[in-house]
């Protein structure tokens, strides 16, 4: 039921040359930046490749490509193998190695299983227990293959099961502290006790914070990983990185040869990095000083012909991403229509721009990421959550499938 990443990988090749996209695709270029031109309407851009004069720009970059480090002393005197799991050394054989894992959010929970049955020994360093749930994955056996094959409207009728399957989830309180949070904190208790049957490494794995207001994981074999014997799990402070492992505030020393990041992306910091300017001479990072916000998380005043996707607050924590994604893309055509039938320029007011800002805040102000008792990445420096949307991905497509014109400005 879940697709690894090379079958993923596999499936976006085969899309982009079905398609006959792979001619207007220019892998390995970096995006250095880009300058709005106010007097020729256009944007300068430019890449490793050199410099492209642009009408309008469409960011795919997504919130998650930033990776974060810990502020932890010591982190360059490292003398074996690091990485960020974003960035991940292949050449790295962790067989047989003393491994170090610091981080258990989605990408731990991902790589310990996978590590765990071939290291030496492994120490994973949690800070805080994630809620993780069954994620009762299987095989799908020929025969429903062959019947996903030869009926679509079956393949159709399992996509749409699934969707709502998990839209209940927001249309019923995910997004806020309901009776529903505490009849999955029922479910994910009973996951955990019944995969670790030791009380006193159960009582660590508890997290002491409402289930939603951190991102919900789902494993089956994360638990089974902890407790193999060559698995360690650290619930101490780090006190420093050392050139031949990790030091913690006790005075306990866990000598490695591989230290692996699983600690996530700057999901609130990374748009802002972005060298945009806009009209003006503003740059993004100026526009966003008190915060990151975007109308629909899609366009930015003061910005023309620029548009994003999965920008600030469309991201979810209770479906598929690709299902905003598919909504964005048909405001974005709505909006290059628009500048197709004549307009020079396309750009929301900041009088909508305010009115949407306002309306998020008000949801956000009493959900599970702000009402949850915990810290986490989707909130930012001034502990307002910028990322994710407050509520059905129903509502987003009401809200934002369409691109009310009568919101931008054109010239």
């Amino acid at each position: 039921m879940y697709a690894q990443q090379p079958e993923i990988a596999a499936y976006l090749r085969e899309t982009a040359e079905g398609q006959g996209l792979m001619p207007l695709i220019r892998l390995g270029t970096r995006f250095d930046g880009a300058t709005w031109d106010e007097g020729e309407a256009f944007w300068r851009v430019e890449t490793s490749r050199g410099p492209v004069r642009a009408r309008a720009i469409v960011s795919g970059m997504g919130g998650l490509h930033h990776p974060a480090y810990p502020s932890i002393h010591g982190r360059e005197s490292f003398a074996g193998t690091s990485f960020h799991t974003a960035t991940w050394d292949h050449a790295c054989d962790p067989a047989g190695k003393r491994v170090g894992v610091i981080g258990t959010g989605a990408s731990a929970i991902q790589i310990v299983p996978e590590i765990a049955p071939t290291a030496g020994r492994l120490t994973l360093f949690q800070r805080t227990p994630p809620w993780i749930m069954p994620k009762h994955d299987h095989a799908i056996d020929d025969r429903a293959r062959a019947r996903y094959r030869s009926l679509p409207l079956a393949r159709r009728l399992e996509r749409a099961r699934l969707f709502w399957l998990h839209e209940v989830r927001a249309l019923f309180g995910f997004t806020k502290v309901s009776k529903l949070t505490g009849q999955a904190e029922g479910l994910a208790r009973r996951h955990l006790a019944k995969a670790v049957p030791d009380k006193a490494l159960r009582d660590r794995l508890t997290p002491d914070y409402r289930l939603g207001c951190k991102r919900v994981l789902i494993s089956d074999d994360y638990y089974p990983a902890l407790q193999r014997e060559n698995v360690h799990l650290e619930t101490g402070a780090i006190a420093r990185i050392t050139p031949t492992g990790v030091a913690m505030a006790d005075g306990t020393e866990h000598p490695l040869d591989v230290l692996v990041y699983a600690t996530g992306f700057d999901a609130t910091g990374g748009f802002a990095r972005a060298p945009l300017v806009g009209r003006g001479g503003v740059s993004l990072s100026e526009a966003w000083a008190g915060g990151m916000g975007a109308y629909q998380g899609i366009t930015v005043s003061g910005f023309p012909n620029f548009f994003f996707l999965l920008g600030p607050n469309t991201g979810l924590g209770h479906n598929s991403i690709i299902a905003m994604i598919e909504i964005q893309v048909q405001h974005v055509l709505d909006c290059l229509n628009a500048l197709q039938r004549g307009a020079k320029t396309i750009e929301v007011t900041p009088q909508a721009q305010a009115r949407f800002l306002d309306r998020i805040a008000e949801r956000m102000r009493d959900s599970i990421w702000t009402a949850g008792g915990c810290r986490s990445w989707y909130l930012d420096a001034q502990g307002r959550n910028t990322t994710l949307w407050p509520d059905s991905v129903i509502a987003y497509r009401r809200s934002a499938r369409r691109a009310r014109l009568s919101d931008y400005r054109m010239g």
